[in-house]
């Protein structure tokens, strides 16, 4: 976390949490949901227009990715300053490129270790590593493929429906925030 950030959590300690503005997508792209996006439907609906608008200034994306993390009850955010901004998941926390010796390298550019690999009923692949659980990039599953052949990992089946339960992560924050307030 950026130093800068860690200075203006201590000076502005209770700054509300904010949900439903920042997503990360199955390819690791970071989008920005404001209130008319958010209005037309979850991140995970597939409605026409909920995405949002995907960010594309590098250096917001850079800052975004520094200062991402999971908190101990499997909510992604990203910390803004003193500002906590859950973030809406489509499918995992991280998105994990693969390198040629079988390295997961996240979509926020932090090196891991594959702990284990699993391919959902939809055909999928995740990797558990010790940073935490994400989506291959689809684009990589060819190097995973070839690992598998090596025997540098083990499939495992899972079913996509227990994959927020059995790898403590939570898909949408904001709902859960709904539902507490209803």
């Amino acid at each position: 976390m950026d130093d800068l950030v860690k200075k203006a959590m201590a000076k502005w300690p209770n700054v509300p949490d904010c949900y439903g503005w920042l997503a990360l997508d199955s390819r690791g792209q970071w989008f920005m949901r404001d209130e008319r996006v958010q209005s037309l439907g979850s991140f995970q609906s597939g409605v026409a227009g909920s995405k949002g608008s995907l960010l594309k200034h590098e250096k917001l994306i850079e800052f975004i990715n520094r200062n991402y993390a999971v908190d101990e009850e499997g909510r992604c955010y990203f910390q803004n300053g003193p500002q906590k901004v859950f973030v809406e998941l489509e499918i995992t926390p991280y998105v994990w490129r693969v390198n040629e010796p079988f390295t997961p390298v996240a979509h926020t550019g932090v090196s891991s270790k594959a702990l284990a690999c699993l391919m959902d009923e939809r055909g999928r692949v995740y990797l558990k590593t010790d940073l935490g659980f994400g989506l291959v990039h689809s684009l990589d599953v060819g190097l995973v493929a070839e690992a598998l052949e090596k025997g540098n990992c083990v499939l495992e089946e899972c079913e996509s429906q227990a994959l927020p339960g059995q790898n403590h992560y939570v898909m949408s924050p904001q709902s859960i925030v709904q539902e507490k307030n209803t």
